[in-house]
């Protein structure tokens, strides 16, 4: 598996490399890491941004909102996370041509990454990563990943945000109330649902190369179908037709 590990000073470009790496058209296997250099809401595929999304309180703290390729619901990312990306083939790995045996695949990678870190690391819901008090039950469970899936032939796009470092009252000012919650939310408030890893980063970003075995890419290690695919993107995720599309 190769390594990219670079962070675009746009949003939006770090938004159109992971779509980029999907439609890219040789097969190979990739795991993605990028540092948000400013807050940046960002809603799913099908997300409705009225429904989720505060947009008076994004424009008056100028912070952009955009609209990722994958499924559900809204996210607030920044400076103190890690985006993490994995780009699978189901031709290598059986497990990316399904979206559940994905979900449970690259999360019991990431948790067998991560529990050596943080012990009380465990999978929540469909797609989640969380922090579950000793004893506690899964009502309690504060969140610290949450992921997203989209299948594009026989390749797979499984991204998610690490929240480690992160300042979470954004979420409370920036994000309304999600329409849709696992269970093991329990109605809470933003503030009373999400945590912090609080891991050192360069210690985390680490533990999850290793899982992945992943090796840095050279310069020649994808073909100019990338650098094709990045263009298409990076037009697409800069239009607001697209990120205002519901």
């Amino acid at each position: 598996m190769l390594l990219i590990d670079h962070t675009f000073d746009d949003p939006a470009a770090n938004l159109a490399l992971d779509e980029a790496l999907l439609q890219a058209t040789t097969p190979i296997e990739t795991l993605r890491l990028w540092r948000p250099v400013r807050p940046v809401v960002v809603v799913g595929r099908s997300s409705r941004i009225a429904s989720e999304v505060d947009l008076d309180a994004c424009q008056r703290a100028d912070v952009p909102v955009l609209r990722r390729v994958s499924g559900g619901a809204t996210i607030v990312t920044g400076p103190g996370c890690l985006m993490y990306a994995v780009v699978l083939d189901s031709q290598r790995t059986p497990s990316a041509a399904d979206v559940s045996a994905a979900h449970r695949y690259v999360l019991g990678r990431m948790l067998r990454a991560l529990g050596p870190l943080r012990p009380s690391l465990v999978i929540a819901g469909t797609s989640d990563l969380a922090l579950q008090p000793a004893g506690a039950p899964a009502e309690a469970f504060r969140k610290v990943s949450g992921n997203a899936v989209r299948r594009v032939r026989s390749r797979l796009l499984y991204h998610g945000t690490l929240l480690n470092h992160f300042d979470l009252e954004l979420v409370t000012r920036l994000l309304r109330t999600p329409p849709r919650q696992p269970d093991y939310r329990a109605a809470r408030r933003h503030a009373d649902f999400l945590a912090n890893l609080e891991l050192d980063e360069a210690q985390l970003a680490t533990a999850i190369i290793a899982e992945w075995q992943a090796t840095p890419a050279s310069d020649t290690a994808y073909p100019a179908s990338l650098e094709d695919a990045l263009h298409v993107a990076q037009k697409k995720h800069q239009d607001r037709t697209w990120t205002f599309s519901r």
